[in-house]
């Protein structure tokens, strides 16, 4: 003579004290057109990328004075004329610093002429506004 044991579940408790499970409901197809949500973002602040620009531009300091301090050999410059010696590396920071110049210098450049047209497609602008009226939309 055996005794029927109540049905239990995988983890062990009583199966039939358990409240049976939702059949799935399958997608609809409103369900599925909805654009799914943009991933969040974290906006970066102002501190941040100063704190960014802050430690890469002490990396690059640090390489900078290891690159000197390496390069301490005595080598002969001349430049238009001008000769004299000094330490291989003080003579690649000038170089460096020199090139650094240039870019800077080319980069106002470029940047005050676009300044400039800018400004004078705004005058033009405002004067056909003032001939003409405002756009009617």
């Amino acid at each position: 003579m055996s005794t029927a044991l109540p049905p239990t579940s995988s983890d062990g408790t009583d199966a039939a004290a358990q409240p049976p499970r939702p059949a799935p409901v399958p997608d609809t197809a409103l369900e599925r057109d909805q654009p799914s949500p943009p991933p969040r973002t974290v906006s970066t602040t102002r501190a941040a990328a100063a704190w960014f620009a802050t430690s890469a531009a002490l990396l690059i300091l640090v390489l900078l004075i290891i690159l000197i301090l390496q390069n301490q050999a005595n080598v002969e410059v001349r430049y238009l004329g001008l000769s004299g010696t000094l330490p291989l590396g003080t003579a690649l920071l000038i170089a460096a610093v020199a090139g650094g110049a240039v870019v800077t210098i080319v980069g106002v450049v470029r940047l005050t002429q676009l300044r400039l047209q800018s400004r004078r497609a705004r005058r033009r602008d405002t004067r056909h506004e003032k001939h003409t009226g405002p756009a009617s939309a």
